[in-house]
């Protein structure tokens, strides 16, 4: 199992920490996809049952990690196991990660210490490679996955396949 929470931030204020998550966290994931939603950034459900059942709980989930600066949830990145018939169209035996960063943490390190840990989940779990399947509108989301060194490996519905080799 990956680290329980690793400490990042260059100074006291910017500080956080990244841990996985748990129940509780629900509602500050909830709160993580309002904020993305108001900045226009997502059009799907935000609600806290939808993030308990498809993030914190789902039952592929192999880590859902949480960025924490006090008792706000900046972000949080959940990889889960690519099963028959997922709707990204991921190879089965793969991982799928999703990255949500409220945009007021934006550009604050959230995303790079948020994969360090699901990283190491996918090793632990002995992933082959990482799908992330992005809106082709997702300008940040492309440039964020390529800074992580995911390389673009096909198109589906309107959506960038990016795919990460783990090593």
């Amino acid at each position: 199992m990956a680290a329980d929470f690793q400490s990042f931030g260059e100074n006291e204020m910017d500080s956080f920490i990244v841990r996985e998550a748990v129940l509780t966290d629900a509602q500050g994931i909830s709160e993580v996809l309002q904020d993305i939603a108001a900045a226009r950034k997502r059009n799907k459900r935000c609600d806290v049952d939808f993030a308990r059942e498809h993030y914190v709980a789902d039952p592929d989930r192999i880590r859902c990690s949480v960025a924490v600066q006090g008792e706000e949830v900046l972000g949080f990145q959940s990889l889960k196991w690519a099963v028959e018939n997922n709707p990204y169209g991921a190879p089965v035996g793969w991982g799928v990660i999703g990255t949500h960063i409220r945009p007021s943490a934006a550009r604050r390190g959230v995303g790079r210490a948020l994969f360090h840990a699901t990283l190491l989940a996918a090793r632990e779990s002995g992933l082959p490679a990482i799908d992330a399947t992005i809106s082709a509108t997702n300008a940040e989301g492309l440039a964020y996955y390529s800074a992580m060194g995911f390389v673009d490996y096909r198109e589906h519905e309107g959506a960038q396949c990016k795919s990460f080799t783990v090593t």
